[in-house]
């Protein structure tokens, strides 16, 4: 069994220390894994994936899994951290008690949203708990949050007590900074020091979601919840030539299109999110070795709690 995590230890400390990272909160689908059906109604024979859950630890268990979500430990030059949150959904509380406190993260800087569905936003609730002390004392110093103004309606409607300008004494509400970005590979942004270019992606058809291309000198590519990638946002990925971690979000028929869209747009490695309980992470992993020897492109399932140092 491999472990959940990268930690590094003796003399890659140090190093680590002044690296960037890419920390895996989640790697499931909406409804995380394992699924309490499975659980609550077992099938005959029971589900693989799930009933794992009550033999194995989370932290020693790749196959259970949290909403899709990405820390980005952003070290400056000056060796100062910051941390990006991309996604905050249901089960971000449990990420945090978990891989908050694993890798010693100690609060947020700046979170970006992906689109509105509950599996990305509603962890908003529990973004006050991740502020930092200035945070909560200082009206003034927010935590920065980038959204579409489709995402921002959403979520002003669903939660007015988030965008209200005025907290009372005590409140336990974040603090939040909104601000508005658009679905354009032409209008990148700035988070915490680091530049985002968003991707758009069809989540279904009708939805947009935004994924994201970051990364100054290593170049990384994040999308989640993806049906179908639009021609504009393969352009530019195909035009940086990536050549560090590119995320995805198979399905099942991955073999078939997302097997095609990573040769096609000829990425140098794929780290694969989202899964859902038809993937058993040890298996999947060893077909995806075979078909990456075939193609000489590595491609693994992720795992929540993985961490990558990167240059960024």
């Amino acid at each position: 069994m491999e472990p959940a995590a990268t930690d590094p230890t003796g003399d890659a400390l140090a190093a680590a220390a002044a690296a960037s990272s890419l920390v895996f909160l989640g790697t499931g689908c909406s409804g995380a894994l394992p699924d309490a059906r499975c659980l609550i109604q077992p099938s005959a024979p029971p589900c693989t994936v799930c009933s794992q859950a009550l033999s194995l630890p989370p932290d020693r268990n790749p196959n259970y899994r949290c909403n899709t979500s990405l820390l980005i430990d952003y070290c400056h030059d000056n060796d100062t951290h910051k941390y990006i949150l991309i996604a905050v959904g249901k089960t971000f509380r449990e990420q945090v008690l978990r891989w908050f406190v694993h890798h010693k993260v100690p609060s947020v800087d700046s979170i970006i949203l992906t689109h509105d569905h509950a599996d990305a936003v509603l962890g908003l609730v529990d973004v006050w708990v991740v502020q930092s002390s200035n945070h909560r004392n200082d009206v003034d110093d927010q935590v920065a949050v980038f959204l579409t103004q489709f995402t921002m309606d959403s979520v002003a409607a669903r939660f007015p007590y988030f965008v209200k300008r005025e907290l009372e004494e005590g409140d336990e509400t974040a603090r939040l900074d909104w601000t508005i970005i658009e679905s354009d590979v032409n209008k990148p942004f700035v988070s915490s020091g680091l530049e985002f270019v968003p991707l758009p992606v069809m989540h279904g058809e009708g939805y947009v979601c935004l994924g994201f291309l970051f990364g100054r000198k290593a170049r990384v590519a994040y999308l989640s919840d993806v049906s179908r990638i639009l021609p504009r946002t393969e352009h530019i990925l195909s035009t940086w030539c990536l050549s560090n971690p590119t995320l995805h979000e198979p399905n099942v028929i991955f073999k078939q299109s997302y097997s095609y869209a990573i040769k096609r747009i000829c990425l140098k490695k794929a780290l694969l999110i989202g899964m859902n309980h038809e993937f058993e992470h040890h298996r999947e992993n060893r077909m995806l070795t075979e078909w990456s020897h075939r193609e000489g492109i590595p491609v693994q399932l992720a795992h929540d709690g993985l961490r990558i140092f990167i240059d960024l």
